[in-house]
């Protein structure tokens, strides 16, 4: 039995958890989310604490029995507290910043940048307007919204310019020797 999938998740106060057919709805003081769980997994409510249990022993439904509980107990996290992710760019003259929903991003190409954020994620920038930092609710959406701002200028590996995640070391390559 998967040790993951068999915890049970506690359920903090000023969350609600409906379960409609095979979706699941949480709802907390940060927002609401749902997400369909497979139809080989059974999710219970009781007693403040949501159970994962899993209908047959085929190979896949083993495989998603840890992953449906592990959905749910992100979800929880994400409307009672929220998720927070980090970005630092590097490089002369490159810099972020926040016009309503889109990011503006100066990153040394002859254009500036826009990124349109989805709703439900907010991005703030630090005062050098080099560290962006993302929160919203769903920890799958800020890290595809993370993901796809690295790759608008993922770090150089001879100079180390570009977006990176925070606090991500880059190994610099050696630049050629030349004549001597």
């Amino acid at each position: 039995m998967s040790r993951i999938g068999k915890k049970p998740i506690d359920i903090p106060k000023g969350v609600d958890i409906k379960i409609e057919g095979s979706t699941v709805k949480v709802k907390g003081p940060k927002g609401e989310i749902s997400s369909g769980f497979p139809s080989g997994v059974r999710v219970a409510v009781a007693e403040g604490k949501v159970a994962v249990e899993r209908t047959g022993e085929t190979k896949d439904i083993r495989a998603l029995h840890g992953l449906t509980r592990s959905l749910i107990a992100n979800m929880i996290l994400g409307v009672s507290s929220g998720y927070q992710r980090a970005l630092e760019i590097t490089g002369t003259g490159y810099r972020a910043q926040v016009q309503g929903s889109k990011l503006l991003l100066t990153l040394g190409y002859s254009h500036p940048v826009e990124f349109e954020l989805p709703a439900g994620v907010k991005a703030a920038i630090d005062q050098k307007q080099t560290q962006i930092t993302l929160t919203g609710i769903d920890k799958q959406q800020i890290g595809q919204i993370r993901a796809d701002l690295r790759a608008l200028r993922p770090p150089d590996i001879y100079k180390g310019k570009g977006i990176r995640y925070a606090g991500q070391r880059l190994k610099l390559k050696v630049g050629k020797a030349g004549k001597k």
